[in-house]
């Protein structure tokens, strides 16, 4: 039998034709259940080496001929879509495996055989991933045929038809974008539980074993604004002056290097003694975003004071 007709006699059973008339006159149909869009699961790309069934090429029907792509690489169309379901569902698909109308598959007439492609409704803006194994719609204006559950995933599945985008997958591409986005999430996630905490510690009541207010300055202990207004970190206390100086050039050196542009001041007191403190601060946030730098670490601890 020669190439050609064996092609035909084998496709002629599948979904290969799933956009011309249906043998006998009959109409295909939906199954008698209804999926759960939101639990229909994209096809995952992979890399799969071509099928040695559904890439001959050229191959002609109805009297047109058509040719399978060397390389799916770049290819992107829009047109019309089309699906089919139980007219053909356990029938070969032209790569010889059986069609499956619950699966995330699709048919497209140049396309080497798998392909995985993105099919975007432009009617609704709904996504999904399908794999290419099979051959189809012939219908003018229709570029790709779905499977049952992916007409139901992308929306289309009541009228019948939709005008969709279809994009080619890489595999390898699409598995290191998806790492990227993964990474990317985490640290998303843990920038917002960073924040959470820097906001849990800044609606916190400051505990009296961290405060260090002077007992000359009376400070309105009911005026959370005026708290706020008159904060500082106190880095160091010292007798003697030029320490404190010492202290304060370092601390101004560091926060320039790490373009934070904090004052560095010194309090004396009555009683002879030096205080080196950063601020004032307009906000606990404000403070905290020095209090945890790095940089600062070496300082020692600091200590919030209010005046």
């Amino acid at each position: 039998m020669p190439l050609l007709a064996v092609l035909l006699a084998v496709l002629s059973g599948c979904g290969f034709f799933g956009g011309l008339s249906k043998p006998g006159g009959s109409r295909d149909s939906a199954p008698n259940v209804t999926l759960d869009k939101r639990k229909i699961i994209d096809a995952t790309p992979k890399v799969e080496p071509r099928s040695r069934g559904g890439n001959f090429t050229p191959y002609t029907v109805l009297g047109k001929t058509y040719r399978v792509m060397k390389s799916s690489k770049g290819y992107k169309e829009k047109g019309g879509a089309s699906w089919y379901g139980t007219k053909f569902h356990g029938r070969l698909t032209s790569n010889g495996e059986r069609y499956n109308m619950y699966a995330m598959t699709a048919a497209h007439k140049s396309l080497p055989i798998p392909t995985y492609v993105k099919v975007k409704n432009l009617e609704n803006g709904r996504e999904i991933i399908v794999r290419v194994n099979d051959r189809g719609p012939f219908h003018e204006g229709r570029i790709i045929d779905l499977s049952y559950a992916a007409a139901t995933k992308i929306g289309m599945l009541k009228k019948g038809t939709a005008r969709v985008e279809v994009e080619a997958i890489d595999p390898r591409e699409w598995k290191q974008s998806k790492r990227a986005r993964k990474k990317a999430e985490k640290l998303a996630a843990k920038a917002a539980v960073a924040a959470e905490k820097v906001a849990a510690e800044a609606s916190m009541v400051v505990s009296t074993n961290e405060v260090d207010v002077n007992t000359d300055t009376q400070v309105d202990a009911g005026s959370n604004a005026a708290l706020i207004k008159r904060q500082y970190l106190q880095i160091g206390a010292y007798k003697n002056l030029e320490a404190a100086q010492a202290l304060q050039n370092r601390l101004l050196d560091t926060l320039q290097t790490i373009n934070e542009a904090a004052n560095v001041v010194i309090h004396p007191s009555d009683k002879g003694v030096y205080r080196v403190r950063i601020g004032p601060f307009a906000s606990v946030v404000e403070s905290l975003s020095i209090k945890n730098a790095a940089a600062l670490e070496s300082f020692g601890k600091m200590h919030t004071v209010y005046e």
